[in-house]
C-alpha cells in the first residue's frame, strides 16, 4: 500500500479568466512555503508535479526541502478546458463555474473530462511508493470522488496548500483525510 499527498498548488497570481499557466503570486509562494515545512517530517518523498507553473513552482519548494527532482506528469495536470477562439480565456471561468457544479455520471461533461478524470485516477493508482503530488482543485476532487464513490465534480473545496491524503491498495483509492477547505472563487 502507497500513501499519497495530494498537495494543490499556492495561489496564483491570476484567475483561471486572466492566464492559462500563471506563476504562484507572493502569497502562494508563502503557502509553498509552509506547506513544505508542515510536510517536512514525512520526506523526502518522491515529488509527482503538474505541468502547469504554480504546481511545478509549488513542488520547486518540496524539492529544495528534501533534495530531490519532481517528475512532471501532465496526467495529474489542469481540468483541460474546451479550446475556442480568440477571446475564449473570459468564457474559461464561466465553463468551470458550470463544470464545477456537474456530476461525472453526468453525459453533458463529455468524453474529453471523463478520460482526463481516467487519467488522474490511473495515474495516482499506479503510484507504488508514498508519493507527494503538486496538483489542482479539479484533479483533487477527481481522486476524492473515486475514492469515495462521490459523482459530484466539487466533492469538497481544497483551498490552496492544503493536502489530501489517500492510500493505494488492492488497485483502488483510498480517502484517509481531506485537506483544508476554503472558499474557491473562479475568477
Amino acid at each position: 500500500m502507497s500513501r499519497l499527498y495530494l498537495v494543490r498548488h499556492g495561489q496564483a497570481a491570476a484567475g483561471w479568466s486572466e492566464d492559462t499557466d500563471p506563476d504562484l503570486d507572493e502569497v502562494g509562494q508563502a503557502q509553498a512555503t509552509a506547506v513544505a515545512k508542515e510536510l517536512s517530517r514525512y520526506g523526502p518523498l518522491p515529488v509527482l508535479t503538474s505541468p502547469l507553473r504554480r504546481a511545478r513552482s509549488t513542488a520547486a519548494v518540496f524539492e529544495r526541502v528534501w533534495g530531490v527532482e519532481a517528475v512532471v506528469d501532465a496526467r495529474v495536470g489542469e481540468i483541460p478546458s474546451p479550446p475556442g477562439p480568440d477571446g475564449a480565456l473570459e468564457r474559461r471561468g464561466t465553463w468551470l463555474a458550470e463544470v464545477m457544479r456537474a456530476r461525472w455520471d453526468d453525459a453533458d461533461l463529455g468524453e474529453t473530462l471523463q478520460a482526463w478524470r481516467r487519467q488522474v485516477v490511473e495515474a495516482l493508482i499506479g503510484l507504488d511508493q508514498d508519493t507527494l503530488v503538486t496538483t489542482h482543485f479539479i484533479a483533487i476532487n477527481a481522486a476524492v470522488g473515486e475514492a469515495t464513490a462521490d459523482p459530484l465534480v466539487t466533492c469538497f473545496r481544497p483551498a490552496n496548500c492544503s493536502f489530501t491524503v489517500l492510500d493505494v491498495g488492492d488497485g483502488r483509492l483510498h480517502l484517509v483525510q481531506r485537506g483544508r477547505e476554503a472558499t474557491t472563487v473562479v475568477r
